[in-house]
């Protein structure tokens, strides 16, 4: 609300002409009275003076006191209403009417005082909530523009609060969050990942406005999270069936083809023998070798973060493949903290299935990352024939490859949200081959 100017003298105007006003009769009899005494003229004109200056002096002490409280009494309202409850009045009481204005907005400051630290404390607490919990908390003004939103959020959006906030849900990817019933599951392809989500809305206002709070939940992470807890438990079982019967079936093979091979060609077993035991072992060997790399799922342990150059890491990955050149495009300078040994096993994989893809068409590879404040992104780009079935590319025991394992895709995967982050593999657009995306937070 804007101030108006008065109409008319102003307060303290009126009060300086009242109190003149109130002290004139008396200025004039005693002026009066000096008249008739028989003084000198100067005498008489000093007396006179000596009057008039303690009339208008004592008028304008009049204005000041009757004013003064007042202008501390604006001046309280408006540091109040500015957000300043540290200022109080002096010579509050309850004796006097002015005392007890005085007591009354100091009482009012205070209570304005405790009652901003406790929303203060109560917005604190929704923010650690909102940055607590593991679902993408979004909301919208009634015009569809974004006013708030959580950690999980800026990750979907791949885009800091700064720059995301006043934008419009269209321009996000997120029309389709404000419209349609709710709950229900929805498909959204988002910059930061992509998949399906529970999508719940509510509505609640401020500033006297209707909003709209939109609430993702990602199922695939939870469905993919329980998905291999129920491949652990099966790779766990497996592992220590198979190992049981595989440790005699080597040895016991081991040990007859040793003594096949010791005696001579007519009083032992034909070579056909020799032969069998050969292959009983080898194969041995080879399940056991199989049924270790799938139970490393099972015990991949937690990262243990350090600091990473991700370019050094980059460049050891790519030159650990030497079947076909896979070219690092330079990036800018930057670390992050991760396990090294999972986020360099994860890179080689990842490397080596390019460099797969690339050898099936002849085609290039290459890796290059991107940084800032949020995180990490590293992009590895094939041109390959690329992917014709994406439904089952990180369940393990899935390959398309003659001699994969079907390991390599669903470990990486699993080390990458590990750390808190992400892999995506697709297809590339509007060119042959796939890329895969790994975004890790600055501090995973």
């Amino acid at each position: 609300m804007s101030a108006r100017a008065p109409r008319g003298p102003s307060h303290e105007t009126r009060t300086l002409l009242l109190a003149l006003a109130g002290g004139a009769p008396a200025v004039a009899i005693a002026l009066a009275a000096l008249a008739r005494v028989g003084w000198d003229s100067g005498l008489r004109f000093t007396a006179g003076g000596l009057v008039l200056a303690v009339w208008i002096g004592a008028a304008f002490a009049l204005r000041e006191h009757v004013t003064r409280p007042l202008q501390t009494l604006s001046n309280l309202i408006a540091a109040m209403r500015e957000g300043d409850t540290s200022i109080r009045a002096r010579g509050a009481h309850t004796d006097s009417a002015l005392g007890l204005a005085l007591w009354e907005v100091n009482a009012l400051t205070e209570q304005m005082r405790h009652q901003r630290y406790e929303a203060l404390e109560a917005l604190s607490l929704v923010r650690q909530v909102m940055e607590s919990i593991d679902v993408a908390l979004f909301a919208f003004d009634p015009e569809g523009r974004l006013r708030l939103l959580n950690r999980d959020a800026e990750q979907l959006l791949a885009l800091p609060q700064e720059r995301a906030l006043g934008r419009d849900a269209d321009a996000l990817g997120l029309a389709e969050t404000l419209a349609g019933e709710t709950p229900r599951l929805l498909d959204l392809r988002l910059p930061g990942r992509v998949g399906r989500w529970e999508l719940r809305r509510g509505t609640y206002r401020h500033d006297g406005r209707p909003h709209q709070l939109v609430v993702l939940s990602d199922l695939g992470r939870s469905l993919r999270e329980e998905e291999r807890q129920a491949w652990q438990r099966l790779i766990r079982v497996l592992s220590h069936e198979i190992n049981n019967s595989l440790a005699p079936i080597q040895s016991i093979a081991g040990s007859l083809r040793t003594r096949a091979d010791k005696a001579g060609p007519t009083d032992g077993p034909d070579d056909d023998v020799r032969d069998g035991l050969r292959v009983i072992e080898t194969r041995a060997q080879s399940l056991a070798r199989f049924m270790h790399a799938y139970a490393r799922l099972a015990r991949l342990p937690s990262p243990r973060p350090a600091a990473i150059d991700v370019g050094a890491a980059v460049r050891r990955a790519v030159a650990l493949e030497t079947r076909v050149p896979v070219e690092v495009r330079e990036g800018p300078a930057t670390t992050l903290r991760a396990d090294p040994d999972q986020l360099e096993q994860l890179l080689i994989n990842v490397v080596r299935n390019a460099a797969d893809a690339a050898l099936e068409t002849g085609g290039r590879a290459w890796v290059q990352w991107s940084a800032d404040a949020r995180g990490v992104e590293v992009r590895i780009e094939d041109e390959g024939p690329g992917l014709a079935d994406t439904a089952n590319l990180f369940v393990p025991f899935f390959t398309t490859k003659s001699e994969g394992s079907g390991i390599g895709l669903a470990l990486s995967r699993q080390i990458a949200e590990a750390h808190g982050g992400t892999l995506a593999l697709e297809n590339r657009e509007g060119a042959r081959g796939c890329v895969a995306t790994l975004r890790l937070p600055a501090g995973a």
